[in-house]
């Protein structure tokens, strides 16, 4: 119980202080009371930013501490009578099963595609809407299975075997079965110990130190199929007004509608105003504008197009679409095949079924060379792991490993940094404590010095994250060179967006940082961040890479939304979360590159526990392999 009551509060940033977890702990119904806490914090009354909850603001909230069992099962708790008591200004937000009230952003317009806003009648089916009780059960970080490719790796060392868990596979390959000593992983990655390539010093013959070690001389490698495929570095045209907003919410329809209609069921879709009073059967492609669900379980969901409005309705009878509506955001673009009552235009329809966009099966890419994958350096805080990752570039250069090793290591051609490869300055608060370099530029050029040692036959491309010199919203562009000219001036580092894509010599890898995943997790109690590897899914099956305007993720209002997946990658590589994850979904290779990082004092509030100096590598035909740079 104290476990749960701890990472229901974790999970919504919300810190306790000491005498508030037991008076909590202590209550009747701790869980109930956690959550009417939680309600009461969101509602915006009572600030909950890096402030821990004590008991003087328990006290203020007015929350009856004892509460009998009875009175909780039978009615609404305190906090749901007074958030349902609220002006209807708010914007509501499904979580799962229940509601809760926030304050609407005050960037977050819901405008309509390109008509006058009218809010649709309420339909009257007997289903009385209510705010849902707050879940009770709370998310446990615990170790699943998932679907993933298996993982090819070769026999580094023979030692004392460990035991691993079985894992479903998605794509099955054959796996080399190996034993390694047991290396310190966290019990959510979702690929087995065995797994892992442990890059260690070995003594070797002079001969292979001389075939493989490579020094910094100017490259004769030829990257002429290296090509930016997607970048919006120069492509910022919006001026921040309420027009820019309506574009660009009709471009991300337009966008998703188009990926939408090739779908055989959705190929004679229709427009919102062309249903007739007497048309029974809908085929349509809408954006969510607004979910609740109702006390008897139902889900309500309110859908427009470009021409108008609709509420449909997914039955708590049909489990399927139950579990799918749960997972559904705000804001994203989904195709609906439904059944309304002949007599009125728009009249309630019943969801029949329910469409993501998605994305088909590929065949695996075969390559000729290696990729490593990184992501969250975090160079200049005082937790950034300089060992490893010097013993990391040393591998690249042939100076480290053994002579199998060196080999992988001889086949890079590619380096991925995908966002904060510094740790910037003022992130979050009291982050100057935890600062070895202080001032962004000395930053820049620490990396500088680290990333010059890498061979320059080594394409690397950087792009930005939440801690780099860039602006937060995203799109984001490149970091400038005003504040990383020591970067800027080697001659094998190449710059971009984030989001951003490349084609490494046909490889078309799609680079995301991957804030969007925190929406992902806020919003659903399938996902964690943890298991970001299952968000990665859901972000291919959107289509989009951050649905949800005007939450956790900021998103810049550009004439065109730069985040819609258009085109399908054979790698989705993301990481900000510093938890290394993969699977492989529809041929897809879907990376999270974990970290450089040692644990903050800033993710251990948030019980991020991360996987420091694991570095990912699409090997050699396309086999995906994880390396462990830790001692």
């Amino acid at each position: 119980m104290s476990a749960e009551i701890l990472i229901k509060f974790a999970r919504k940033g919300i810190i306790l202080s000491p005498e508030a977890y037991e008076l909590i702990k202590n209550s009747d119904n701790p869980i109930n009371l956690s959550s009417d806490i939680i309600v009461k914090l969101k509602s915006g009354n009572y600030s909950n930013d890096m402030v821990p909850v004590d008991l003087e603001t328990l006290e203020r909230m007015g929350l009856n501490v004892n509460i009998k069992k009875d009175s909780v099962d039978k009615g609404q708790s305190a906090a749901e009578e007074a958030v349902e008591s609220k002006p209807p200004q708010t914007e509501t937000k499904l979580e799962t099963g229940h509601t809760e009230e926030k304050p609407l952003m005050d960037n977050k317009e819901e405008p309509y595609l390109g008509l006058k806003e009218e809010k649709a009648k309420e339909p009257d089916l007997g289903l009385k809407e209510e705010k849902a009780k707050p879940a009770v059960e709370a998310k446990a970080f615990e170790k699943r299975t998932v679907e993933t490719q298996a993982v090819e790796t070769k026999s580094i060392q023979k030692d004392t075997p460990v035991e691993t868990k079985a894992m479903e596979k998605d794509t099955p390959e054959e796996t080399e079965s190996i034993e390694t000593p047991a290396i310190p992983q966290p019990e959510t990655t979702n690929y087995s110990r065995e797994d892992v390539v442990i890059i260690k010093d070995t003594d070797v013959s002079e001969d292979t130190k001389m075939k493989y070690k490579r020094n910094l001389t100017e490259s004769t490698v030829n990257f002429d199929k290296f090509k930016v495929l997607k970048d919006t570095s120069n492509q910022s045209y919006t001026s921040g007004d309420i027009g820019n907003l309506i574009e660009y919410f009709q471009n991300r329809y337009k966008k998703l509608s188009g990926i939408l209609s090739q779908r055989p069921e959705l190929r004679t879709f229709q427009k919102i105003n062309e249903i007739t009073d007497n048309q029974t059967d809908l085929n349509l492609i809408v954006m969510i504008t607004d979910i609740r669900s109702t006390k008897n379980g139902h889900y309500l969901i309110e859908v427009e197009d470009d021409t108008g409005s609709l509420p449909i309705l997914v039955s708590k009878d049909n489990d399927e679409l139950v579990a799918y509506a749960k997972n559904l955001m705000k804001d994203e673009v989904i195709g609906v095949i439904a059944e309304k009552r002949p007599g009125s235009e728009n009249s309630l329809a019943i969801v029949k079924n329910l469409i993501d966009p998605g994305v088909p099966r590929i065949d695996r890419k075969e390559v000729d060379f290696g990729t490593v994958f990184t992501s969250d350096v975090h160079i200049g805080s005082s937790t950034f792991l300089e060992d490893a990752f010097v013993r990391f570039v040393k591998w690249l250069n042939g100076d480290f490993g053994n002579e199998e090793q060196m080999e992988m290591a001889n086949n890079v051609k590619y380096m991925i940094v995908g966002g904060d490869i510094v740790d910037g300055i003022g992130v979050y608060p009291n982050q100057d404590k935890e600062l070895a370099i202080k001032d962004i530029t000395a930053q820049y050029d620490e990396a500088a010095r680290l990333l010059g040692d890498i061979r320059s036959d080594v394409k690397i491309i950087i792009t930005p994250g939440n801690h780099d010199a860039s602006r937060v919203a995203e799109p984001q562009p490149a970091v400038p060179e005003k504040y990383a000219k020591s970067l800027y001036k080697l001659n094998n580092v190449e710059f971009l967006s984030n989001p951003s894509t490349v084609s490494l010599d046909g490889l078309k890898v799609l680079i995301y940082h991957g804030r969007g995943i925190d929406d992902m997790v806020m919003g659903s109690n399938d996902f964690s961040h943890e298991r970001n590897d299952l968000v990665m899914k859901e972000f291919l099956n959107k289509r989009h890479l951050a649905p949800l305007y005007g939450e956790r993720t900021p998103l810049a209002s550009e004439l065109e939304d730069h985040l819609v997946i258009d085109t399908v990658p054979d790698v989705l590589h993301t990481g900000h979360v510093h938890i290394n994850t993969y699977t492989n979904y529809k041929g897809i290779h879907c990376i999270n590159s974990g970290t450089f990082q040692t644990q903050t004092e800033f993710q251990k509030i948030y019980n991020i526990v991360p996987t420091p100096a694991i570095v990912p590598i699409i090997d050699v035909g396309g086999i995906y392999k994880p390396l462990d740079f830790n001692k």
